[in-house]
Formats: C-alpha cells, structure tokens, sequence
C-alpha cells in the first residue's frame, strides 16, 4: 500500500490522508472516517450551546414601617460646673471641702493667708481718719478766706484717695476667700492645709447634677431637621438596652469651621448617667412610612448609580434604582422598583442582563435586614 496525497473532510475541515485511491476498501474507509468527523463536530456544537441557568434566590419587594434615625455622638454635661480656684498666690490657711457632699452658694470652702492685706487697710483706715479732719479744718478756714481754694482741694484728694486704697485693699482680701459660687455636689479635695497655692492649683470641683445637659454634634445638612425644642433619645449605657429623653434647648447658630458640624445642646428629661459619660443620640429625621427595602449585598454600585437585579420571565433584568435611608443589613429603595418585583439577593455577581435564571428560594426581607 503506498501514500497518493490527502484531502479535507469537509465536516470538520480536518486533513485526511488518502492511501491507495485507487482501492475500494480505502474509498469506504474514508467516507466512514468523514461520517466520524462530521458526528464529533456535531456533538461539540451541541456542548457549547447556551449555558444552564445561574441559580438565585429572591425576595418580593414589599413595602415596610420605616422610621428614620440620624444618629450622633454626644457628652454628658452637669447643669452647672466650675474648677474652684484661688485668684492670688499665698499660704492655704483654711480648708473645708466635703468630699461629694453637697454645699449652698457662699460657703467658704478654703482661705489664703492675708495678714499683710489686713494690715495695708488698717494702715490706710488711720491715714483716712487724720485725712478727713484736715478736710474738715481746711473747709472752715476756706469759709473765713483763711486759705486758698487749691489747699481745700488738696485736703479733698487726699480723702478721696485714702478711701481708694481701703477699697482696693478689701477686693484683695476678698479675693483670698473662695466660696461655693452656686449649690452644688463638692468632688475630691486637690490640695492640702498650709500649701502654697497659686492661681493655676485646683482646689476641688463643684457641679449641679439635678440637671444634666448632653452635647452633640450633627452634619450641616439635617440643620433643617433640628429646632429648639425637639424630643430626643439617647443611649445611655454601653449595652444599649437603656434609652432616655432629652430637649432640645439651644443649636449654636454658626457651624464649626473644621467639621463643618452643628452644635446642639440638649437637656436629660428621663433616665440618668454621669457627667462625663459618652452617650448616643437618635434624631427622628421623619415621620414613620411605608418603603421598601433591599438587603445591601443586593446592590450592584456604579460610578453613578446603583443597579438591583429583577427576575421577569426567567430572565435576569437590571434596575437602575434610587436609595433612601438605611437599617442594618438593609437600605431603602426611592425609586427603581415596584411592589411586588422578585429581587434577586445571592448570586448577583454571576447574573449578565437577559440571563436565564432558576430561582431556588424565596426569603423574607426581615431576615436578612434585621
């Protein structure tokens, strides 16, 4: 048997080399090889036809209460609070703070040495005393013409600056006593009888707890949603199982520079914390309403919009959709869908538009948002 040439078989377009033309058992053994060969290519394009459905599950978007919250970080602040000072530097000679008990406004809490102030004002009490009956002297000679209007004048200052020097040696004086400015709750005592204190030195603190004050902080965007007088609730513990109430009763009119964020205080009504304590506060930014709401894994983001994936007719076909507000594990859906869409949650990333679809489940919303 000897090599002739080849040909094509016209299936496949796959080269079969022909042996001996000129034989009839080689004839039959190359249509049985091109009837091989058209088969195969047969069963290839049968395998690389259309893929087989991506399996998803889905909810039904339906609508649900929603209640809006803006939540911020705040302070607790007391009613009233002050860093009890001495307004001179001197000795400690009196010392009466009771720890964390309560004292009325004027008590003296401590006393700085002013023995030497005590002594310029008798000093000047008997300088004032010789001034004044000169004074006296002068005014009846100037009424006889027994002296001139300038000296009358003289006598006068010196009056006049004598009494000076007495109130000003008193302000000192007072200054070395510190009283309680207001009612109040004492706290620890700082220093100890016979220190030398100076100004900068803390005595102890005073604070009014009666009412307490928290401070927050909100983006300039919701100012349009707070005003004086407005209901607000407030975390008061760490397990988050405690919530309080508080007023709004002042915004700082001009908002911060550096966070571009409001200033709010607010006023405790109901529940109790420390002075000091880290709190949460929710602001109802609306009224309670009907929206709908997707699992967050169900949004496929974009440059510039957000696209959800709907099953119709079998087929995967993509949503463009606005979004609102949003829960934990869930976001609220403005515009895009309707009542009653099968939305698909699992296997996003697997779907191209018009795909066909199998859906295997359908889930409830509250299961996966909440």
């Amino acid at each position: 048997m000897e090599f002739t040439g080849f040909n094509f078989c016209f299936a496949c377009t796959k080269p079969i080399y022909i042996m001996c033309l000129n034989s009839l058992k080689n004839a039959i053994f190359i249509c049985s090889l091109s009837l091989l060969c058209y088969c195969h290519k047969k069963q290839e394009t049968t395998k690389s036809g259309a893929p087989p459905p991506v399996v998803v599950d889905v909810i039904i978007a339906q609508k649900q209460a929603f209640k809006k919250e803006i939540e911020a970080n705040g302070s607790v602040l007391a009613k009233e609070f002050v860093e009890l000072h001495s307004e001179i530097s001197g000795r400690l000679t009196f010392l009466e703070v009771s720890e964390g008990n309560m004292v009325k406004k004027g008590t003296i809490i401590a006393k700085i040495n002013s023995a030497d102030l005590q002594a310029q004002l008798l000093k000047a009490k008997s300088q004032l005393e010789l001034a004044l009956k000169t004074q006296e002297r002068t005014e009846k000679l100037l009424a006889i013409s027994g002296v001139n209007q300038s000296d009358y004048d003289i006598a006068v200052n010196q009056v006049n600056t004598l009494k000076g020097d007495i109130a000003y040696a008193l302000a000192l004086i007072d200054k070395t006593i510190v009283k309680a400015p207001f009612t109040g709750t004492l706290g620890l005592r700082q220093v100890s009888p016979g220190a030398y204190l100076t100004p900068a030195n803390i005595i102890s603190t005073l604070q009014q707890t009666d009412e307490l004050k928290i401070d927050f902080s909100m983006p300039e965007e919701y100012g349009n949603l707070i005003r004086k007088g407005q209901v607000v609730e407030v975390k008061l513990d760490k397990s988050g199982t405690e919530r309080g109430k508080a007023t709004i009763v002042a915004i700082e009119p001009q908002v911060s520079a550096t966070t571009r964020n409001l200033s709010i205080r607010a006023l405790l009504i109901e529940g109790k914390a420390n002075p000091g304590a880290f709190v949460k506060v929710y602001l109802n930014a609306d009224s309670a309403k009907n929206s709908l709401f997707v699992p967050t894994n169900a949004i496929i983001p974009e440059d510039k919009n957000k696209t959800l994936v709907l099953v119709k007719n079998g087929r995967a076909k993509f949503a463009k959709v606005q979004t609102g507000g949003r829960l934990a594990g869930g976001v609220e859906v403005v515009s895009g869908i309707e009542v009653g869409d099968s939305v698909v949650v699992t296997g996003v990333l697997f779907l191209r538009p018009d795909a066909e679809v199998k859906v295997r489940s359908v889930k409830k919303i509250d299961d996966l948002i909440r």
